[in-house]
């Protein structure tokens, strides 16, 4: 029976309200866990969905994204995905858990392989840094978070070449891989060469991966002619884009890749663009897609197309996917006021099928059905949401009218 306002719904697609001071904003959390594996203390940054306002809703888990540079990438990617996952109640892509990794030693953790780095510098640790991540962070999280399987790395330079590493070498770890400009050039373009020798077969066939590649090249030369330059000012470009090439060409077959280029963005700032359109890409799939059609005729068949979509996600995310609560209660009251009063009742009793422990969505059904003279299954849910939440006092007013 409970709607939530418009105005509350515009506020919680970009902020998370402190309640204990409601003039604090805040996104996220800062945890340290002690690793073994690395033999320090490692600073956290995580990101968990607010939802179920006022306790109408069913308490959900979230996919994962595994920030490498955590501090500097961690509040464009909470605030994007926050955005495009609620936009309209038909988010582009899922609500998601972000985790920030911020660097204790940067060189050593994002380099896979030794290479010939500045005096002082330490390098080639990026073996102890993944597992520290497979064995102990991941873990973590799952113990202490409400997460789903399906997970996602995304990495800056250094980080992107870390990605890379992790996607040749560990292909199982995450289901969804984003490298941003990566240091490809890295110890002599060692890992370039072993993905030139991967075979992207079969155990590749539900991944993905998104390649953005920015613009840093000399004044005067475009991705054409940058190739033929030979100079270390255009190392870097030039290897992503023969990474970019390679992984557009026949050898490459199951996994699902899409390279850009962005000729307006220099390796600082490509970070952002690249990330919206590798979410846009990544999640292409994962909008319920409706039309005009689906609102105006009252005979079409709606709840199928919402089931069988739903089918098709817990397919990608490994979990039994469920449609959102609050979106399906809301399209229910939708049509109710419409009086495309059939398209109603079969969203409201989704819920009660979908969520069976929602106090709200046995209230909800229980009005629709009340609306079609339906007054004995009515009052039957009515009765149920009492149980499931003895302080619903409409609820119970309700009762009292049918009961009369």
């Amino acid at each position: 029976m409970k709607k939530i306002s418009l105005i509350y719904l515009l506020c919680i697609c970009f902020y998370t309200i402190n309640a204990q001071n409601s003039n604090d904003i805040v996104i996220g959390k800062i945890e340290s866990i002690h690793s073994n594996i690395l033999n320090e203390e490692r600073k956290i940054w995580i990101h968990v969905p607010e939802e179920n306002p006022e306790g109408l809703y069913e308490k959900k888990n979230y996919p994962v994204v595994y920030l490498l540079d955590g501090d500097s990438h961690f509040d464009s990617v909470v605030g994007m995905l926050r955005q495009l996952s609620s936009v309209n109640g038909n988010g582009i892509c899922p609500k998601m858990i972000v985790v920030g990794i911020p660097n204790t030693n940067r060189m050593r953790d994002l380099t896979p392989t030794k290479g010939k780095p500045k005096v002082g510098e330490d390098t080639g640790g990026g073996e102890n840094f993944m597992s520290f991540i497979q064995k102990e962070l991941i873990p973590y999280i799952n113990s202490n978070y409400p997460t789903q399987p399906y997970k996602m790395l995304i990495g800056h330079s250094l980080g992107g070449l870390t990605v890379m590493n992790t996607l040749v070498h560990k292909p199982n770890l995450f289901d969804a891989y984003v490298a941003i400009d990566p240091s490809m050039w890295w110890n002599e373009r060692a890992l370039l060469n072993t993905i030139k020798q991967t075979n992207f077969d079969k155990k590749y066939s539900k991944k993905s991966l998104y390649l953005g590649i920015a613009n840093t090249m000399n004044p005067g030369m475009d991705i054409k002619n940058v190739l033929k330059d030979t100079t270390s000012q255009t190392e870097h470009i030039r290897s992503i884009l023969e990474l970019n090439t390679f992984l557009n060409g026949s050898t490459q077959k199951e996994l699902s890749y899409k390279g850009k280029y962005y000729e307006e963005d220099d390796h600082g700032s490509v970070p952002l663009i690249t990330e919206y359109d590798a979410i846009r890409f990544i999640f292409d799939f994962y909008r319920l897609k409706l039309e005009n059609q689906d609102f105006s005729d009252p005979e079409s068949n709606f709840i199928n197309k919402i089931v069988n979509h739903y089918k098709r996600l817990s397919e990608v995310f490994k979990i039994e996917m469920k449609p959102d609560e609050e979106y399906i209660n809301n399209l229910g009251y939708q049509f109710m006021g419409m009086q495309q009063l059939k398209k109603s009742e079969d969203l409201l009793k989704l819920n009660v099928t979908n969520y069976p422990e929602s106090w709200n969505a046995y209230d909800s059904y229980g009005e629709i059905l009340l609306k079609l003279n339906k007054k004995e299954q009515s009052l039957e849910m009515y009765k149920k949401s009492i149980a499931l939440n003895p302080n619903n006092e409409d609820g119970k007013k309700i009762i009292k009218e049918i009961e009369l």
